[in-house]
C-alpha cells in the first residue's frame, strides 16, 4: 500500500488517533523487534506521525528504562530500553501506560526512537528520525510541510 502525501502543518491540534494500514516493521541487531498490521499512529500539527505498536507484537526483550516525560494530550510517558541481537538500546522506546481517555488505545503499545533502532519501516518504505533529541516522529517521503524537531523549533 503506497503512502499518500501528507502535509504535517494540515495535522490537527489537539492531535489525531488512527490506525495504520500498512505493516509497520523495527529492527535491531539484526533482529526483527517489531513485525505488525495493528499499528497506531499520532498525528499532530508539524510532527512527523508517532507510530505506536502492540506489546504483544514486540519480540525483543523490553525493559523500564530512567525518565519520564508529561504530554499535555495523552498522558505521563515511560520510557523503555529494548535488547535484541546483542544489541541494547537504552531508552529508545517509551509508552503511555495510563493514556488519557481520548488516547486510550495507546495502552499497552510502544512507540520506538527510529534514530535508537537499526531501522524502521512503514510497508515497505524505511522511516527516518524526526529531527532532534526529543520528538519521536518518523519522518517518510510522502511528508511535506516544516516539521518540528530541528533547533529553534522545539516550543512552536
Amino acid at each position: 500500500m503506497e503512502l499518500l502525501v501528507e502535509n504535517v502543518q494540515s495535522y490537527p491540534r489537539p492531535p489525531a488517533l488512527e490506525p495504520v494500514p500498512q505493516r509497520v516493521r523495527v529492527m535491531l541487531g539484526g533482529a526483527v523487534v517489531v513485525d505488525t498490521t495493528a499499528a497506531l499512529r499520532v498525528l499532530e500539527t508539524h510532527h512527523a506521525p508517532s507510530y505506536y505498536v502492540p506489546r504483544v507484537d514486540i519480540s525483543g526483550d523490553v525493559s523500564p528504562s530512567s525518565g519520564t516525560s508529561f504530554c499535555e494530550w495523552k498522558g505521563r510517558a515511560t520510557y523503555w530500553t529494548i535488547n535484541a541481537g546483542e544489541v541494547e538500546a537504552k531508552g529508545a522506546a517509551w509508552s503511555y501506560p495510563s493514556p488519557s481517555a481520548r488516547f486510550a488505545a495507546l495502552r499497552d503499545h510502544l512507540a520506538f526512537y527510529a534514530g535508537r533502532m537499526e531501522a524502521c519501516f512503514v510497508g515497505a518504505v524505511q522511516v527516518i528520525p524526526q529531527p532532534g533529541d526529543f520528538y519521536g516522529g518518523w519522518v517518510t517521503p510522502n511528508l511535506t510541510g516544516q516539521i518540528k524537531g530541528a533547533p529553534g523549533t522545539r516550543h512552536w
